[in-house]
């Protein structure tokens, strides 16, 4: 059984950092494609970014450019996001999942994932 369990969320200043986790079991995560998406309070769940099971190419949204980092460890079995120069708008509940295919769709639909884990809460704020 395929299982993601996400972890490193919390409060966290405006300009702070934090690293969220994907650990996964039941599988591994050597060649999967993952991707992070997050979900705000009444607003639809969007794409952050995403690392490919082929060649781990990595993709961003624009709004995170430059201040997310997405990474794959294989000894650990587990997928980081390292979010740097947070902003209030980042706040969200956010979520890892596997992709379907062995490559990241820009699209970020939901559908082109096929587990999913509970999330984690990210709250920016003074």
């Amino acid at each position: 059984q395929v299982q993601l369990v996400e972890s490193g969320g919390g409060l966290v200043q405006p300009g702070g950092s934090l690293r969220l986790s994907c650990a996964a079991s039941g599988t591994t995560l050597d060649y999967a494609t993952i991707g992070w998406f997050r979900q705000a309070p009444g607003k639809e769940r969007e794409g952050v970014s995403c690392i490919s099971g082929n060649y781990g190419n990595t993709y961003y949204t624009d709004s995170v450019k430059g201040r997310f980092t997405i990474s794959r460890d294989k000894a650990k079995n587990t997928v980081y996001l390292q979010m740097n120069s947070l902003k209030p708008e980042d706040t969200a509940v956010y979520y890892c999942a596997k992709g379907r295919f062995p490559w990241c769709t820009t699209a970020w639909l939901t559908s082109d994932y096929n587990y999913w884990g509970q999330g984690t809460q990210v709250t920016v704020s003074s």
